[in-house]
């Protein structure tokens, strides 16, 4: 099943209300200096009826050994999609202000902890404006969703887990190639990457709107990164918000991979992991 829905799609089902929808906004900011990242964005303009998760506090647990955004506690997915409305099979749509890095870790989160229909807006707020989709500055009252997080509903690999998928398969870095290469590393203490890991960053997946390369380009350009097929497949990032987003364009292209979640923030907390640096 596809897991990106475009604003126009969207738009149609929602004047249609056959089958509700619960709409989670997942705006976010990586370099945000105050604040909860995205809650301002999400004040100025949302979707009608979308209710703001917070991708610092509810989609990830608090920072230390397990990397920047390590796996969120299963209550703290469980009360945030309960708030928003949601039962484990209710159909879901998680956006964000753009370019849906945040809302694919929404998307990956959801799944990993019972949510069975997830899809994420292909292009965020900016495309559902851009077909003319209403927006708003009112929050919704809080929902009474039923939602029961149980862990477990996507492939998820550790540290020894990705270094083993970049022995025996493929291990995907979406992080921007200098970073890969170990030329710069402007958030993380330690530059370079997982020894054995290819890089392939996010922002090749998107067209010059935001929006996801179709399934076929997406399809070609990773089976250029490697091998799909001589092993497993799994991504990283900094801290496993944007390998999120790497492992739903992998998804799109008919790629079932795996979320190293703890990422490069985490391998780098043991000093005997190793680091490689260059192409």
């Amino acid at each position: 099943m596809r897991a990106l829905v475009s604003a126009d799609a969207l738009l149609a089902e929602l004047r249609d209300d056959k089958v509700p929808v619960v709409l989670v906004d997942v705006q976010w900011s990586l370099t945000a200096t105050a604040g909860p990242p995205g809650r301002e964005l999400y004040a100025a303009a949302h979707l009608p009826g979308a209710h703001h998760v917070d991708l610092d506090a509810e989609l990830a647990g608090p920072p230390g050994a397990g990397g920047r955004h390590p796996l969120p506690q299963a209550h703290a997915v469980e009360a945030a999609a309960r708030r928003c409305g949601a039962d484990n099979d209710s159909r879901i749509v998680v956006y964000d202000q753009g370019p849906s890095m945040g809302a694919a870790r929404g998307w990956w989160v959801l799944r990993y902890f019972g949510a069975t229909d997830v899809r994420v807006l292909d292009g965020g707020l900016a495309a559902w404006r851009s077909v003319g989709g209403p927006v708003t500055t009112e929050p919704p009252e809080p929902g009474a969703g039923a939602f029961e997080a149980h862990a477990g509903g996507m492939p998820l690999v550790d540290a020894e887990g990705a270094a083993r998928v970049a022995r025996e398969g493929l291990l995907l870095d979406a992080r921007a190639a200098e970073r890969f290469r170990g030329e710069t590393e402007p958030i993380d203490p330690v530059a370079g990457h997982v020894p054995g890991a290819v890089s392939a960053p996010t922002t090749e997946n998107l067209a010059a709107d935001d929006c996801f390369l179709d399934a076929a380009t997406l399809r070609d350009l990773f089976s250029r990164k490697g091998d799909l097929t001589a092993g497993p497949v799994a991504a990283y990032c900094g801290s496993g918000v944007t390998a999120a987003h790497e492992v739903l364009a992998l998804h799109e292209a008919g790629i079932e991979a795996a979320l190293y979640a703890g990422s490069w923030s985490e391998w780098i907390t043991d000093p005997s992991r190793p680091v490689a640096t260059g192409a």
